[in-house]
C-alpha cells in the first residue's frame, strides 16, 4: 500500500464513528438546551419566589460597645410589578417582622422603570413594616423623585434623598446617610456625611459608591442593586454582575464594611437561578483586629 493512501478498512473505521461522535454532539447539545431550559423553568417559577433569610454579622470600625448586638432588617430591590406580585412583596415582610428587627433599612427599586402604576402598591406592600427605631428608606435607579418617596414617607418611612438622620439608641446615636443612585462625586458624598459620627453607615443603592466610601472613610455600607446577579451560572458566576467591587454578602475592603443585598424581586427576566431572593438581618459588631 503507498504512503498517504489510507486503507479502504481504515475508511470504513473513521466512516463508522462518525455517525457516532454526531450522535454525541447532538445529545450532548440535547442535554445542554435541556438543563438551560430546566434551569429557566425552575428559576421562573420556584427559585424567584423562594424567599431566604439572611443573618449575618455586620462588623463596625469604632462601633461604640453599646451598639454591639444591634439588629437591623435589610431590604431593598422590590420591584413590584406584574412580574413581581404583592403577594411576594408582604411575604418579605412577613419574615423581616419575625425576625424583630431593631431596626429595618430599604434599600430602593420599589418598581421597575418607574411605573407609577405600581408606586402605591409597592408602598402598601411595605406598610406593616416597622421597628423600634424605625424605617429608613432610599432611593433606587428605578424610582422617581416625588411619587415614591411621598408613598413611602407616608407610610411612616424616613426618606433619605442626599442626607443623614441621627437616631438615639441606647444611650448612644447612630448616624444613616442615604445618597441617590447618580450622587457619585466624593465631594457630594462627603457633604452628605459631614459631621456624622465615627461609626455612622451610609446606605447607597449600588454598591460602587463603595470607592467613595473607602475614600471619606466611612466604616460601614448597605447596598442593593446587583440582586446578586440574579442569574449565577455553575463555573461563571454571576455575569451580569461582574462590574461590582461587592456582588452580595458581607465584605471587608480597607477599612469599609459593606453588605450587598440580593434583593426580593427581579427586572429585566422574572427568574433566578442560584440567587434566591433574601431577607436580611444584620448584626452590628465590633471589627476584630488581628
Amino acid at each position: 500500500m503507498p504512503d498517504g493512501h489510507p486503507s479502504s478498512t481504515n475508511r470504513a473505521a473513521g466512516s463508522s464513528r462518525m455517525p457516532h461522535r454526531r450522535v454525541f454532539l447532538k445529545a450532548l447539545t440535547g442535554t445542554a438546551i435541556g438543563a438551560a431550559a430546566g434551569g429557566a423553568a425552575h428559576g421562573f417559577l420556584y427559585e424567584r419566589h423562594h424567599l431566604e433569610v439572611t443573618r449575618q454579622a455586620f462588623p463596625i470600625s469604632g462601633l461604640p460597645e453599646a451598639l454591639r448586638g444591634l439588629r437591623i432588617g435589610v431590604l431593598t430591590d422590590i420591584h413590584r410589578s406584574q412580574t413581581v406580585s404583592h403577594a411576594l412583596v408582604t411575604s418579605a415582610v412577613g419574615m423581616l417582622m419575625a425576625e424583630r428587627p431593631d431596626l429595618i433599612l430599604l434599600g430602593g427599586d420599589y418598581v421597575s422603570w418607574r411605573d407609577q402604576r405600581y408606586v402605591h402598591p409597592a408602598a402598601d406592600a411595605l406598610a406593616a413594616l416597622s421597628a423600634p427605631h424605625g424605617v429608613i428608606a432610599i432611593l433606587g435607579n428605578h424610582d422617581d423623585e416625588r411619587e415614591m418617596p411621598a408613598a413611602l414617607a407616608a407610610k411612616g418611612f424616613i426618606v433619605l434623598k442626599d442626607a443623614r438622620t441621627r437616631l438615639p439608641i441606647r444611650g448612644e446615636v447612630m448616624d444613616f446617610a442615604g445618597v441617590r443612585y447618580w450622587t457619585n462625586k466624593v465631594g457630594d458624598i462627603a457633604h452628605v456625611m459631614r459631621g456624622a459620627v465615627p461609626h455612622a453607615i451610609l446606605l447607597a443603592h449600588t454598591p460602587r459608591r463603595l470607592l467613595e466610601a473607602q475614600q471619606l472613610a466611612v466604616p460601614a455600607v448597605v447596598s442593593g442593586h446587583t440582586h446578586g446577579g440574579q442569574i449565577v451560572l455553575p463555573g461563571i458566576g454571576a455575569v451580569a454582575a461582574r462590574g461590582f467591587p461587592v456582588i452580595a454578602g458581607v465584605e471587608q475592603h480597607q477599612g469599609t464594611t459593606i453588605f450587598v443585598s440580593r434583593g426580593v424581586g427581579t427586572v429585566y427576566l422574572p427568574l433566578r437561578i442560584n440567587c434566591p431572593p433574601e431577607v436580611a438581618v444584620l448584626t452590628l459588631d465590633t471589627v476584630t483586629r488581628t
